[in-house]
């Protein structure tokens, strides 16, 4: 839950969504990353170029941060993922893989199942971070509408509140509208039975991670009938950060297995 602080990148396509400069020559697979609670497509930055030339990491830029600062941010997931799915289809013209972290692996895996149901196909892998299975029911309360200190205090235990945010309340008060709509969307969705994804799908926890523990992360099994795998990192929530050498080992590993096809997708 880190605040979008880190400089703009000028590179945007897909009217705005995708934060990255577009390769001469496909890709043989598109790593579309979508961001946590408060955080904006740089948080990806030093994923460029981690995963070998035919991987393509495409971060995700929502409304409300950096770039996008001046669109008022999402409250609710469903017209979120509506207008993602429409800018990124576009962009399938490759095979594409998810990556979400906390609030992104919700987001992602509600992508995955809308542009399925657009016919442009599964993403070859998705992977979730962070996030717990969406069939659990909550159990910490509610804070899209809670105080502003209280807002803090959780960001703050979790370790993503930057100390020049938190030294400096103008800031915090600034960004704060985009928090609380970033939390509204977690804390809203409502999990809705659907056909189960048949692609594979990787989750990631940390292990001293009180926001998301990882029993609570396991259940990822039940939304797929492919191959699934859970990866229980050291860390707390952002361990996405602190052990990011072994969440790209992973990536790495599961990517470089993707069938390279060139070509679009037919739907």
């Amino acid at each position: 839950m880190t605040l979008p602080l880190a400089p703009r990148v000028s590179s945007a396509r897909a009217d705005g969504w995708i934060v990255a400069p577009r390769r001469p020559d496909p890709p043989a697979v598109r790593l579309l990353c979508l961001p946590y609670v408060g955080g904006a497509a740089s948080v990806y930055t030093t994923w460029d170029g981690a995963f070998g030339e035919h991987v393509e990491v495409c971060p995700v830029e929502l409304p409300g941060r950096q770039t996008r600062m001046r669109e008022p941010a999402f409250t609710r997931i469903e017209p979120l993922v509506d207008a993602l799915a429409t800018a990124l289809l576009p962009e399938l013209d490759v095979p594409y893989a998810l990556f979400g972290h906390s609030m992104g692996a919700i987001v992602a895996f509600e992508l995955a199942r809308e542009l399925r149901r657009r016919g442009a196909g599964e993403p070859t892998v998705l992977f979730v971070s962070g996030g717990q299975a969406p069939r659990l029911p909550r159990e910490l309360p509610p804070l899209h509408d809670a105080p502003d200190a209280q807002i803090t205090a959780r960001l703050v235990a979790l370790g993503g509140m930057p100390d020049e945010i938190n030294e400096e309340p103008e800031l915090l008060r600034h960004f704060m509208p985009t928090i609380r709509a970033d939390f509204a969307v977690c804390e809203t969705h409502e999990y809705r039975t659907r056909r189960l994804l048949d692609c594979p799908v990787v989750a990631f926890a940390g292990r001293d991670d009180h926001e998301v523990r990882p029993l609570r992360v396991a259940p990822w099994v039940e939304e797929t009938t492919g191959r699934f795998d859970q990866h229980v990192l050291p860390g707390g929530h952002f361990f996405v950060h602190t052990e990011q050498n072994a969440v790209f080992d992973v990536i790495r590993q599961r990517l470089a297995a993707t069938p390279r096809r060139p070509g679009r997708y037919a739907w």
